[in-house]
């Protein structure tokens, strides 16, 4: 088991067997279900069942999200599918650790905000009316997701366990909790104002606007930007105490929105269970990319096998006034490429 203890660590392993069945989460002992909570995360868990829903939900969410982001590149975040027993790769710090705490951080809170809007949560209501005056045109009105209260709980589970002295080293720590905020902050950014019309046959003379959070797989792109330009850092004194300082520049401290990272990754081209790394022999690639699926780059300069496929896909759709949709079904051969 992990020593972080964190939510993809508590989580996403434990879960995806211990709640194959629905947990009702209406007794404090269902709390011991998951493997790997620390004392404060029991603590959260016994005070506030109904929240595990949301937290559980999270924790796939990260999951899929994850790998559905990085699917084009050697580190597919197949890494998660072994939590709560992770790789080394997600063990020591790298860049790919610093994504998935990030992600898991702003997932945590992301999932509780939008359950109080939508009334799952009891405990909890929709977000507070936005301050600012409403434009012409449209009110203020619907139900924002309780961004304030998601914060408050997310942070409260996700950064639990580094108050925990099993949680590794002090940089390690140090390393997650900045990371997490990072998470949250892009969480914070991605509010944006969502609004309804009304009016006759749709004139949209008056728009009804709330706050909304973005998906979590737009809050992944940000965040695998931050990933793409990690800065590595090191653990040394400033001032009276230790903290992280970039390990090439450390005439300046670490910014509040870069993901930092202790360690080095892999080059995930071949496998090394010693580094985490599962390699990429059978990955697809794309023949005519230049990005990071690209034969080239996804599959190490080894070279790559082509096969062919045959595929059924939906074909000449007709709309039929009202309100129906008929395609055909049509069949053709596409050419694939796989790493050797």
């Amino acid at each position: 088991l992990s020593p972080s203890g964190q939510l993809v660590t508590t989580c996403l392993g434990a879960s995806m067997e211990g709640f194959s069945v629905l947990v009702a989460w209406n007794e404090t002992q269902h709390c011991k279900i998951l493997d790997g909570l620390v004392p404060d995360q029991l603590q959260l868990c016994r005070r506030n069942l109904e929240l595990m829903h949301s937290i559980v939900h999270a924790a796939k969410e990260t999951k899929g999200v994850c790998q559905k982001t990085f699917s084009d590149m050697r580190w597919n975040c197949s890494s998660i599918e072994y939590a709560p027993s992770f790789t080394p790769d997600l063990m020591k710090g790298t860049r790919e650790s610093a994504f998935v705490y990030a992600l898991a951080a702003a997932a945590v809170s992301h999932s509780i905000a939008r359950a109080c809007a939508s009334g799952e949560l009891p405990i909890c209501s929709c977000g507070s009316v936005p301050s600012e005056v409403p434009g012409p045109g449209f009110r203020w009105g619907g139900c924002g997701d309780n961004l304030r209260y998601g914060l408050q709980m997310g942070s409260a589970f996700a950064d639990g366990p580094m108050k925990s002295s099993k949680a590794g080293g002090q940089a390690t720590r140090l390393m997650n909790l900045h990371n997490n905020a990072v998470g949250r902050q892009v969480l914070i950014d991605s509010l944006e104002t969502k609004c309804k019309c009304h009016g006759v046959s749709g004139s949209c003379s008056v728009k009804t606007c709330w706050k909304g959070l973005q998906d979590l797989s737009e809050i992944a792109i940000d965040l695998k930007s931050k990933y793409l330009a990690a800065i590595k850092v090191t653990h040394r004194h400033m001032g009276t105490r230790k903290q992280l300082v970039p390990k090439e520049l450390d005439i300046r401290p670490v910014r509040e929105a870069e993901l930092v990272y202790l360690v080095s990754s892999p080059d995930y081209c071949t496998k090394n269970p010693k580094l985490g790394s599962l390699g990429t022999q059978d990955r697809q690639c794309n023949k005519t990319s230049v990005g990071s699926d690209s034969c080239n780059l996804m599959c190490c300069g080894r070279g790559y096998n082509a096969y062919t496929e045959s595929v059924v896909e939906r074909c000449q759709c007709k709309y039929y006034w009202c309100c129906y949709v008929m395609c055909k079904k049509c069949q053709r051969t596409v050419e694939r490429y796989v790493c050797k």
